[in-house]
């Protein structure tokens, strides 16, 4: 079972913006603002530039704009971009597997957003936790029927809670998306949904500094 979530005392979550990297151009790709029906795109660091749907740029072509995501594509590989995310990276490696890979943020955790049932989520990657974990308050929003779970007890650094184990019927993360995976519901509040193995055992994960890979396997 997972372990307790981590204390973030005063935490205040910047948003930032979403990075694509592209392994065999080693470009790099940012969503900041949608006009419209076009994409406002920051590649290489370089002058924003405004693209529509069949626009390339640098290599990079827009597939479709949303309100606030673009699907962009590059030597064949697609990403998704959000606004507001933490920087990430998905990309096909070399041999042809879907990676995800996440940056630490300032207290060395790995953070982003994903969709767990369709609905957006805020994630912290934790390798301790066996199932991925969702706060009540959390579940309710994304309308999550967790009472329906099993009632299980799940010993915390605040004594034993009763909390309900569930099994989501879809987990996002990047463009990467998982069916039927099992899940826990704890009473406490959380500043993010754990992902924890329940999920993260479909990967290989290698960790270099501050940058983590998630190969699926």
């Amino acid at each position: 079972m997972p372990r307790a979530a981590p204390v973030f005392a005063k935490a205040a979550i910047a948003s930032l913006l979403l990075g694509l990297a592209i392994p065999a151009l080693a470009q790099q790709a940012a969503l900041v603002g949608v006009l419209g029906n076009k994409a406002l795109l920051v590649i290489d660091g370089k002058a924003p530039r405004t693209l529509g749907a069949g626009d390339s740029a640098s290599g990079i072509k827009v597939i479709s704009v949303g309100s606030d995501n673009a699907i962009v594509e590059s030597e064949g590989a697609r990403v998704t971009l959000r606004l507001g995310d933490t920087p990430v990276h998905v990309s096909t490696g070399g041999g042809g597997k879907q990676r995800i890979v996440l940056r630490a943020d300032a207290r060395g955790h790995f953070v982003s957003s994903g969709l767990i049932n369709g609905q957006v989520m805020r994630y912290m990657v934790d390798t301790g936790a066996t199932l991925v974990a969702i706060s009540q308050s959390e579940a309710a929003r994304m309308g999550v029927k967790y009472r329906d779970g099993q009632p299980v007890m799940i010993g915390t650094g605040n004594g034993n809670v009763e909390a309900h184990r569930i099994r989501l019927e879809s987990v996002r993360a990047g463009d990467i998306e998982l069916r039927n995976v099992d899940a826990v519901v704890l009473p406490q509040s959380m500043p993010y949904v754990l992902l924890g193995n329940s999920f993260l055992n479909a990967f290989q994960m290698s960790r270099n500094n501050d940058e983590m890979v998630l190969e699926r396997k």
